[in-house]
C-alpha cells in the first residue's frame, strides 16, 4: 500500500467560457427584465452593449492566441 501524506488537493475550477457566457447572459437578462419593470432601458442597453464588447474582445483575444499557437507548432 503506497504511503500518502497530507490531504488530497483539488484544484479549483475556472469557469469555461461558455459557462459564463451563460452565467452573464442570466444576470443582463434579469437586468432587461427589471429595467423595463422600472422603466429604464435606456441605461441598460449602456450595459448590454459594454457586455457585447467584453464578449467578442475576449473572443478575438482567445482566437489571437490559438492562431499563434498554431503558427508556433507548424513553423511558421
Amino acid at each position: 500500500m503506497p504511503y500518502k501524506c497530507g490531504l488530497p488537493w483539488n484544484q479549483p475550477k475556472c469557469p469555461t467560457m461558455i459557462d459564463w457566457i451563460g452565467k452573464m447572459w442570466y444576470i443582463y437578462t434579469m437586468e432587461y427584465y427589471a429595467a423595463i419593470k422600472n422603466d429604464e432601458f435606456m441605461s441598460f442597453v449602456g450595459t448590454w452593449t459594454n457586455l457585447e464588447t467584453i464578449i467578442l474582445s475576449k473572443r478575438t483575444q482567445e482566437q489571437k492566441i490559438k492562431d499563434r499557437m498554431f503558427s508556433l507548432i507548424g513553423g511558421c
